[in-house]
């Protein structure tokens, strides 16, 4: 894949001087991603390497050097210690990072999604204008819960969106968005969702040995209706069937803004015997993935893995822990996406889905102004990664 890379990126010249920017609570990825921009752009060849177009190409970090310093009352101001005149700007977020703290009159105070996404504005104001371009990676699209209005509410997301390409923002990259639709409110600047099939595919493949992948011993499932074309995409290029679950909710009652459900229903074809793909864009308290796998292990299902971009686990792990404990889950897959607690990369159940290299790849090939088409399409990478699992290579 490396050597691909490099033969494409080589065509193009970069946009411009190549910086990062991994604001507070996303360093540990951004230090990652950062690594392989430096050892690619070390070993890379190029003839025109000593041209102007190529200055500052190679170094020893990418990453940029700023600062959000707080007032005592709780105020902050966003700082860039260097100069970024005419760089090409990547600037990364966690908006879900809750382990992050600041002092608010004294007391400390947890950042929320809010004052995640009020640094990254911070920054982008900091830059003034000067930067040739400005990526913002958001894995987590901030408020993308709030995608779509169904009464008198606000649409926060698409607010956010407009707010950011208004001050400047040329593309927003974010993961498995809660509804891509959402990126009408921009339609003249640049917004692509990604979705990590591929690491999860070789995470499974990598960790679990014993797999047989065809219709008669899998199967795919969505735990709803809204996340269908995640999982009919998952169970094309693994060649599976598929299953759906809905949500048969009572509407005469709202339970904390919404109509509670009272049974998922499924819908396919027999899943005896079969081990299961549970597959979502975001794994929040955990309580209906568990309730699907339930379902699934009452239709005697064999083993059940639940993949999940995002793990926020907002109810804890105890739930997950007593799951696997009674036989109804096996593993559970998320990305390094967002935050991930020690407690929770310490558990057996658990299966780390490293995004870094991808991220780097995207940042790599966008700063080289070329396409990102086959990264966003990974169906090739996936067939091999099979034939390597297959011929037990992997």
């Amino acid at each position: 894949m490396a050597k691909k890379e490099e033969k494409r990126n080589l065509e193009t010249i970069p946009v411009g001087s190549l910086g990062v920017i991994a604001l507070k609570g996303c360093q540990t990825l951004g230090e990652k991603v950062d690594y392989y921009l430096v050892k690619w752009r070390t070993q890379r060849k190029n003839e025109h390497k000593g041209s102007l177009a190529f200055a500052g190409y190679q170094r020893s970090t990418y990453l940029l050097n700023v600062d959000i310093p707080r007032f005592g009352s709780g105020e902050a101001k966003g700082i860039i210690q260097e100069s970024v005149r005419g760089d090409d700007l990547y600037i990364m977020v966690d908006v879900c990072n809750y382990s992050m703290t600041y002092s608010l009159c004294g007391q400390q105070n947890r950042m929320s999604p809010d004052d995640h996404y009020q640094n990254l504005k911070r920054i982008i104001s900091a830059v003034g204008g000067k930067a040739r371009r400005i990526t913002v990676i958001m894995p987590f699209l901030y408020e993308s819960r709030q995608h779509k209005r169904t009464s008198r509410e606000s649409l926060d997301c698409a607010i956010a969106l407009q707010e950011l390409v208004n001050m400047g923002v040329d593309n927003i990259i974010t993961f498995d968005a809660h509804d891509a639709r959402v990126q009408n409110a921009i339609p003249l600047h640049g917004f692509e969702t990604v979705r990590p099939a591929y690491q999860f595919i070789k995470g499974l493949l990598r960790n679990i040995k014993d797999l047989t992948l065809d219709t008669d011993h899998m199967m795919i499932i969505s735990p709803d209706e809204g996340g269908m074309s995640r999982a009919i995409y998952m169970a094309n290029v693994l060649g599976l069937d598929i299953g759906m679950f809905y949500k048969r909710r009572d509407y005469t009652r709202v339970v904390d803004g919404r109509n509670p459900i009272v049974a998922h229903e499924f819908l396919g074809s027999s899943v005896e015997g079969k081990d299961m793909v549970i597959i979502d864009d975001m794994i929040s308290s955990g309580e209906s993935v568990i309730e699907v796998a339930k379902a699934l292990k009452g239709r005697k299902a064999n083993r059940i893995f639940i993949c999940a971009t995002f793990g926020l686990f907002t109810g804890g792990l105890t739930r997950f822990d007593e799951a696997c404990k009674e036989g109804i889950i096996s593993n559970v897959l998320t990305t390094n996406l967002i935050y991930q607690t020690p407690e929770l990369l310490s558990r057996d159940w658990y299966i780390n889905c490293d995004m870094s290299k991808y991220i780097a790849y995207l940042i790599d090939t966008l700063n080289h102004d070329s396409s990102i088409s086959d990264l966003l399409d990974p169906s090739e990478k996936i067939q091999n990664v099979i034939a390597k699992y297959k011929a037990r290579k992997l």
